[in-house]
């Protein structure tokens, strides 16, 4: 979270009226340790090639700043600190692009729209998914800079749809209209999530001491499938094999080290 306050994704994060919020998600960490393992695959590359080792270095605080490219984008055209958005667009041209409740209005009961600058079918394939054909053609929400100009009409329409539907239904029923969309699912709804499981993602695993649980996989598949997620060594579990295979300490004199318990 320091890297993520240093490097910016704090100061665009919450509501535009209100203090800054802590993302929740740590990617300080795996952010930056994901920049590093291309960097390193990089540089092994041309050592195939070159013959020449690459010394790496990689700073938290750059690595959020990369991940920063947006909201950079939205400075250099205005001229002043990207201000944080909410939950809703990074740009009045994009709407409508937030977030819209569900039912049954439970608080993480929402689906995310949204329509790009760049398919103007977006917002035509919406208004008949929403039964508001109605509004095709018509000039005040036609372009987005038109429906920039009426920002809190355009999400009522949509926000008044959604209302009647689950996310998963809102999700499913827009996104097969080729408008993208996806709810907002919470952690205990990951945990369970079947396909999650089928596809390897999220793994059981057994503890010798903590037991069964349940986590996140390696999201890269090798070979069709993630790679299984196995416990970390207990302390000490490996001095056999360390002081043996290492050292050339025999069996017998590590077995009384470890009766003097030394080891």
């Amino acid at each position: 979270m320091i890297a993520q306050a240093a490097g910016g994704p704090i100061s665009v994060t919450g509501e535009a009226d209100r203090p800054p919020v802590k993302p929740g998600p740590s990617f300080g960490d795996t952010g930056t340790g994901m920049l590093m393992a291309i960097s390193i695959l990089a540089a092994l590359r041309q050592r195939d090639r070159s013959g020449k080792g690459r010394r790496l270095q990689v700073a938290m605080q750059d690595a959020m700043v990369h991940y920063m490219r947006v909201p950079f984008s939205r400075t250099q055209l205005s001229g002043k600190a990207q201000l944080r958005g909410g939950s809703s667009r990074s740009s009045a041209l994009l709407a409508p692009s937030a977030l819209y409740p569900c039912k049954p209005g439970g608080p993480n009961d929402y689906v995310y729209v949204f329509t790009s600058r760049a398919n103007p079918e977006h917002w035509t394939r919406l208004l008949k998914v929403i039964g508001r054909e109605d509004l095709i053609g018509d000039p005040r929400y036609e372009t987005g800079p038109a429906r920039g100009q009426r920002v809190d009409e355009v999400d009522e329409l949509i926000a008044t749809w959604t209302r009647e539907h689950t996310k998963e239904e809102a999700m499913k029923i827009i996104g097969e209209a080729g408008v993208p969309a996806g709810a907002v699912f919470d952690t205990l709804e990951l945990l369970n999530d079947p396909s999650l499981a089928e596809r390897g993602i999220m793994q059981d695993v057994e503890h010798p001491t903590t037991g069964h649980y349940k986590m996140p996989a390696w999201p890269v598949r090798f070979d069709g499938a993630p790679a299984k997620v196995k416990p970390s060594p207990l302390l000490g579990q490996h001095n056999a094999e360390v002081l043996n295979e290492w050292l050339g300490i025999s069996a017998t004199e590590i077995e009384a080290l470890r009766m003097e318990g030394i080891v």
